[in-house]
């Protein structure tokens, strides 16, 4: 039987069941397509499962380490980590129940099975089973997503060598771990588990954790992690993963001297790479980087016309909320609707460590190297009633002016709750306000966006609480 569709998604994480949604309300017919689950790495093994262990993290963190601040003490206190681990899962399976209800109410097709592309309108689905479907569609949206980078070395067998997969399904805590790669997903998990009490060395190439950060972020983020008791040794190359009888070694060089790391399991977060191949993209002649991801312009829509995609494939920005935006973008052009374009570099970045970090637009170096002439405006958390209030004052906000006009060209949040402050900073970009028109804004107080209109006043020279 040959299904004919106006719109086919392949892929359904965040990207690809947005994508179906607004195509099914603009008057499509949608079918989405994915291989393993609804909602993609995101909503089962990602963003959301993640959230929920780091949110029990914080509770740990506190009855472990801060208990004495807030009155508490415990005779035996007993951390069960595997709860943590289970509640994730209900979290995650709730919201991917919810987007299964979604499909439905906008009468999308769902197909489970792995999609191949057969021309340029036809696909091909292989169920599990080895049975296959036909669809045939107008418009074809790839929104496959991406698989973590390992080198072929390393030898990913899911107890002592992990990625964020196999760690984030797992319910014991480890002793000990190895982090390779400070990105979000190392520094996310060096929180989950050294506040359960985890021994956790943090391995960086590059001289600085988070190294897509602003600098001084990530000089924050150190000073945070070694009063934790978290072990970061940057501007160290692995030279290679091994296992052992009791766990895995880990061989690290820097400046010429090699040393040996040993714990119970090493967590792989090194970066990505996009799940591009076997589509039949190259076939039906649809441009590819070298590095496997695939060309679009501004509508989303590759060299082939009726072929679009969107997401990490297109590895424009790795995250789900751009993955969700640029799916509506593509479904509204696909049906000739008034809709934006996207700036990757003013997207909202968010990182859930603790202390959470949170930016979008130019870093200071990168405001500089662009010839702008700058104004910083800064205030600490520690001045903050609110963040005082919480017990949790570490860090600060940071924004960077354009001194000519007033443009806001960046900001960099590092503290409580960071990642909840930034719309209005990214809507104030969008719509083109100035740093006056935040620092006028009357900001509820006692609270933590308070920090954004002080920093907007220093960076105005009239800094009131600093």
């Amino acid at each position: 039987m040959v299904e004919q569709m106006d719109v086919v998604v392949i892929g359904a994480g965040p990207g690809g069941y947005v994508a179906a949604i607004r195509a099914a309300q603009l008057g499509q017919k949608t079918a989405i397509v994915d291989k393993e689950w609804m909602g993609g790495v995101c909503l089962n093994v990602g963003c959301i499962p993640s959230k929920a262990l780091l949110r029990n993290a914080e509770v740990a963190h506190i009855l472990r380490e801060r208990g004495k601040e807030f009155g508490f003490s415990f005779e035996n206190l007993n951390l069960d980590f595997s709860v943590a681990a289970k509640r994730s899962r209900q979290v995650s399976d709730r919201l991917v129940k919810g987007v299964g209800f979604l499909m439905k109410k906008n009468n999308i097709l769902v197909q489970n099975g792995a999609a191949r592309l057969a021309s340029k309108d036809q696909i091909i689905i292989t169920g599990k089973d080895g049975s296959e479907i036909e669809l045939r569609s107008k418009n074809i949206i790839i929104a496959t997503g991406a698989t973590s980078a390992v080198p072929a070395a390393w030898k990913i067998d899911g107890s002592k060598i992990l990625t964020y997969r196999e760690a984030i399904l797992q319910e014991k805590l480890p002793k000990s771990v190895i982090i390779i790669g400070s990105g979000a997903i190392g520094v996310e998990f060096s929180t989950i588990w050294n506040s359960y009490g985890s021994e956790v060395t943090v391995v960086e190439m590059l001289p600085r954790l988070v190294p897509l950060e602003d600098p001084e972020i990530s000089a924050e983020l150190e000073k945070s992690f070694k009063k934790r008791g978290i072990k970061t040794l940057t501007g160290h190359k692995v030279e290679s993963v091994e296992t052992t009888s009791s766990g895995v070694k880990v061989t690290v060089s820097a400046d010429g001297e090699t040393k040996v790391l040993e714990a119970e399991q090493a967590l792989i977060a090194i970066g990505f790479r996009p799940n591009s191949k076997n589509l039949g993209l190259e076939e039906i002649g649809v441009k590819i980087t070298e590095r496997g991801f695939i060309e679009i312009d501004e509508r989303m829509a590759t060299n082939v016309p009726g072929i679009w995609a969107i997401g990490d494939v297109t590895g424009k920005l790795m995250l789900a909320h751009v993955g969700s935006a640029m799916g509506i973008v593509c479904a509204e052009n696909i049906c000739h609707q008034e809709t934006v374009k996207l700036d990757y570099e003013m997207m909202p970045r968010a990182t859930y460590c603790q202390p959470q970090i949170a930016s979008f637009g130019l870093s200071e170096p990168q405001a500089l190297d662009r010839g702008y002439e700058i104004k910083v405006g800064r205030f600490p958390f520690m001045a903050n009633g609110k963040a005082l209030g919480l017990g949790d004052y570490a860090g600060w906000v940071k924004l960077i002016i354009n001194k000519q006009n007033g443009e806001i060209l960046g900001a960099h949040m590092i503290g409580p709750e960071v990642t909840e402050l930034l719309p209005e900073l990214t809507l104030a970009r969008n719509q083109e306000l100035t740093i006056e028109e935040i620092a006028r804004n009357v900001h509820a107080h006692p609270t933590l966006s308070e920090a954004i209109m002080e920093a907007a006043h220093a960076a105005m020279g009239s800094a009131i609480h600093i």
